[in-house]
């Protein structure tokens, strides 16, 4: 485990927006994070994961959405190696200023795609 991962303040930051949701665990390897729901991964934090000197919050969205996200606007979203092809999108935390409602939003968004219905009711019952 990285020292330098673990006290990351985007890390830290992101951890508390998905600390907010139900049934949420959190996963730290040597050069990304990950956050799981019932062992669904629905959000990433990549630290130069596999040398591409990229700091990111990679996130699960709707098919098709990740490409014209990346498209639109590729200086802060980009499809990431692997997994952009299944729908998830990656948000630079890297350059420029962060947008954490954003952020927030899409953390939010992937979260309701991987949880159960069950977990989506109690949140829904939370606000």
């Amino acid at each position: 485990m990285s020292l330098a991962l673990t006290t990351d303040p985007r890390l830290k930051r992101l951890t508390e927006i998905c600390s907010t949701l139900p049934e949420v665990v959190q996963v730290i390897h040597d050069d990304f994070a990950d956050f799981r729901v019932r062992k669904k991964v629905f959000a990433y934090f990549f630290d130069d994961h596999d040398s591409d000197g990229i700091v990111s919050i990679c996130v699960r969205s709707e098919l098709r959405e990740n490409v014209e996200l990346a498209t639109a606007a590729p200086d802060l979203y980009y499809l990431p190696p692997y997994i952009g092809s299944r729908g998830w999108f990656g948000i630079r935390v890297d350059v420029g200023s962060i947008d954490w409602k954003d952020v927030d939003g899409a953390v939010q968004h992937s979260y309701r795609l991987a949880a159960p219905k069950t977990l989506l009711k109690r949140l829904s019952e939370k606000t």
